[in-house]
Order: structure tokens, then sequence, then C-alpha cells
């Protein structure tokens, strides 16, 4: 089973390795999609939905809502903001019956990225 939880953050950027409008500071309001992959335990989930919530405001949310995000990932295209997330949480979310399993990071509506690790 795959479990999926939705998350949202607003943060500023630019890619300073990158020749064109996004070269400039702007900024987005980001989808984070977290799915872990597993099989329910004796209580019948893979992971508690409101843990699982508190584990990534912790320690992803916190830290970039509202934040430039270069002063933590030096070139933060969704692609290096994905692995930075999925580095970040794949041993904390680790358990007998699951492991973290895709981290999907959406830039607007139309552009994201997915990340397996």
């Amino acid at each position: 089973m795959i479990l999926i939880k939705e998350f949202e953050f607003d943060a500023a950027h630019n890619l300073i390795h990158y020749h064109g409008k996004c070269e400039r500071l702007h900024g987005h309001t980001y989808k984070l999609v977290i799915k872990l992959e597993g099989t329910p335990d004796k209580e019948g989930m893979i992971y508690d939905f409101v843990e699982l919530k508190r584990v990534v405001k912790a320690r992803i949310i916190d830290k970039f809502d509202h934040s430039y995000l270069n002063d933590i990932i030096e070139q933060p295209t969704a692609e290096n903001i994905a692995m930075y997330v999925f580095n970040e949480l794949k041993d904390v979310l680790k358990r007998e019956n699951c492991k973290l399993y895709e981290v999907e990071v959406w830039e607007t509506k139309t552009s994201g990225v997915v990340y397996r690790g």
C-alpha cells in the first residue's frame, strides 16, 4: 500500500545556475507530497497521519515556510528540493512495516517533480 500526505508552504528562491527569468528572486506556493510504502500494523495503519504531519512539519515545513530557500539549498530547483526532503525524512520515517517511497514537489499546479531516492 502507499500512504499519501500533502503539505503546502510558501517560499522564495532564485536559481543562480540558470539563465532565464527564474534566476531572479521570486516565490511559489509549493505543494509537497509525501508517500510511504508499507503494510498496515496491528492498529490497521501504515503510519499515523497525525504523527506524519508532526514529523514533516518539524523537519521540513517549519524550515521552508516563508523562507529564502537558497539559504538552505544552494540551487533550490524542484528536483533539488525533492532530494533534500527525501534525504531528511527517509531515516526518521522508516519503520518495520513501512519506508519513505516517494516525494513530490510542485512549484505550480502544472509543474512538479517526483523523487524516489
